[in-house]
């Protein structure tokens, strides 16, 4: 819209200007005929009245002092010239060698013989003005040609210019006042047009397969913006109802997945439980005086394997748990040297910036947290280096971290980007649930965790708190 009002008001302004232009041509063609008319009549009025001969050769005496009667009358300069082309009498008493020729072309005069009005006008620009010059017969009585009347004429566009100029200027504020009544007009209308879009854009921009993605409702639209807003809804039904699928598709694999991996956590154990059982009914005998110390034997071999199974048990129920938001205002400090109580290893090192940071969080989820990272970390000792496991407790802004460092053998590159993976694990023992049931606490409590590792030098895994 406002490029349309752009557009009109240029191609206005040119068509104006030309048809100003245009204008101003015939106004000087218009307005040189009519003093050329009236001239010649004063000319033929003089022509009448005179007492001498009419004819060339007395033309000058005719017109020895009318010339100068006529051109201040008409306000005009009259030149006569004989019909050989040579000048005979001028109402310009200096005449100027580039303004005024002594003779005519030979141009002119052929103009004047053949043409059926023996009439010829030229065009010449000197000095960035614009001359017209007019040639035409003067005759006598009997209509027989003496002399030929030049009528030079300046066409002065001063007047029409200055008209050109107010008429541009009134349309110049007519089509600014339009064209700002077209950019509100537009912004509104294109606020009106685009709202509907601007639903459909959030909409779409929200849209989200693991949330539940609502539907657009508009009350009024045109069919087009219907159309769309349909697809979109039907699109959001069908996401819908894919999710669902998708989801139900998850949890049955997860289950079939988690229920291999307990099957076979809980066979490991019960292989050895069978083939110690089936030793000692080969072997039992009531006489053997040594029957008391293998019926010992076999029973801790049993009840290691039993303890083995309890573990499984303890390990995927307590990964399988969501921790619940049980949040007490905390002295974290004082709750990781706590957790640390039950480690006897003498090189485990604790150290804290300040006694007290508080935080809100649950005490049961931090100890949890705590003890299973330095239980990673001892773990990941090596024998040929002496141990060495610090525990930290830092004050960073609005935040609280608790980093634990090793000097152990570190995560090796290809095992980086799967450290928090459920099941996955290095360790010849151990169910690999640990560290995912770590990052599933920090992250119900709006925290993170991060690690980095060098390969042979130790790794060291951070958790972040906010403060309470």
């Amino acid at each position: 819209m406002i490029l349309l009002v752009l557009i009109a008001s240029i191609l206005i302004a040119a068509v104006t200007i030309y048809q100003y232009n245009e204008e101003a041509q015939d106004y000087h063609r218009d307005r040189l005929e009519r003093k050329e008319d009236n001239i010649k009549r004063h000319i033929d009025f003089v022509i009448r009245e005179t007492t001498w001969e009419v004819k060339t050769d007395n033309v000058r005496l005719i017109f020895k002092e009318e010339i100068y009667k006529i051109a201040d009358i008409h306000q005009l300069q009259v030149n006569l010239f004989d019909l050989e082309g040579g000048l005979i009498k001028s109402s310009k008493s200096s005449i100027e060698g580039d303004t005024l020729s002594s003779c005519l072309h030979a141009d002119i005069l052929n103009a004047l013989s053949n043409t059926s009005e023996h009439r010829y006008v030229e065009k010449t620009t000197l000095n960035n003005q614009t001359f017209q010059s007019s040639y035409t017969y003067i005759t006598d009585k009997k209509f027989k040609p003496i002399a030929i009347l030049n009528l030079p004429y300046l066409e002065n566009d001063e007047f029409l210019n200055k008209e050109l100029i107010e008429f541009l200027e009134r349309l110049g504020y007519a089509y600014f006042v339009m064209l700002i009544l077209a950019i509100v007009l537009a912004y509104f209308l294109s606020k009106y047009i685009t709202k509907s879009l601007k639903t459909i854009s959030d909409k779409i921009n929200a849209t989200r397969l693991e949330k539940q993605n609502k539907r657009i409702e508009i009350d009024s639209s045109s069919e087009e913006i219907a159309t769309l807003v349909n697809s979109y809804n039907s699109m959001i039904d069908e996401l819908q109802e894919s999710a669902v699928k998708l989801a139900t598709s998850e949890r049955e694999q997860a289950w079939r997945e988690m229920a291999k991996q307990v099957a076979h956590e809980i066979k490991n154990p019960l292989t050895p439980m069978r083939l110690s059982v089936q030793s000692f009914q080969r072997k039992f005998d009531h006489g053997d005086p040594e029957i008391y110390h293998k019926v010992d034997e076999y029973s801790k071999t049993l009840i290691q394997q039993i303890d083995t199974m309890s573990s499984i048990a303890s390990a995927f129920s307590n990964f399988a748990k969501m921790p619940a938001q049980q949040n007490e205002t905390l002295n974290v400090v004082e709750i990781v040297k706590l957790a640390l109580d039950i480690f006897s290893e003498d090189y485990i090192v604790f150290v804290a910036d300040e006694k007290e940071i508080i935080s809100k969080l649950d005490r049961t989820q931090l100890i949890r947290v705590v003890t299973n990272l330095v239980k990673n970390a001892t773990q990941a000792i090596v024998e040929d280096k002496d141990p060495k496991v610090v525990v930290s407790v830092m004050s960073e802004q609005d935040m609280v971290k608790i980093a634990v460092s090793d000097n152990g053998k570190g995560v090796s590159q290809e095992n980086i980007s799967r450290i928090f993976e459920p099941k996955f694990t290095t360790k010849s023992s151990g169910m690999g649930l640990g560290l995912a049931m770590v990052k599933n606490i920090v992250e119900t409590y709006n925290g993170t965790i991060t690690f980095t590792s060098q390969k042979g030098r130790g790794t060291i895994f951070t958790v972040t708190f906010p403060k309470a």
